[in-house]
């Protein structure tokens, strides 16, 4: 990960941009925010034009090919080092941070770049739904 500094906004730790039309992103997400009892992150969504123009420096095609996420000091972090670090805020999931060990990164990371590559795949054999709609990803 390059480290790359974006200006933050707002008191929370960690701010995550997230594809909500992919159904296990959504799921995901969903879960994060039930376990967020600090309310230590904001989960923006990709789609939402609003949103994301309050994120002029997010570049929006690739946030949607990787994970991105920014902390409150302005780091941006992709991959599953975002991921970690939203667990990581959110007290759960704590073996992620298991995945950003010397030697199982580089095996993780691949992992990773495939399940995003194809993540709406995934998502069909995984919940039956390859693709949410602007309604969301209601069952």
């Amino acid at each position: 990960m390059t480290a790359q500094t974006i200006e933050q906004t707002g008191n929370t730790a960690l701010t995550v941009f997230y594809d909500s039309r992919c159904p296990l992103c959504a799921r995901e997400m969903r879960s994060l925010a039930k376990h967020d009892a600090y309310r230590r992150l904001a989960l923006v969504d990709l789609h939402d034009a609003a949103q994301m123009q309050a994120w002029p420096t997010i570049d929006q095609p690739a946030a949607m090919k990787i994970l991105h996420a920014v902390r409150a000091d302005g780091t941006l972090l992709t991959g599953l080092d975002a991921n970690a670090e939203a667990w990581n805020q959110v007290g759960h999931h704590r073996w992620f941070r298991l995945l950003r060990l010397p030697g199982i990164r580089i095996i993780s990371d691949f992992a990773y770049r495939i399940f995003a590559l194809h993540r709406y795949r995934l998502s069909g054999l995984l919940t039956g739904k390859q693709y949410c709609d602007d309604n969301g990803c209601a069952p």
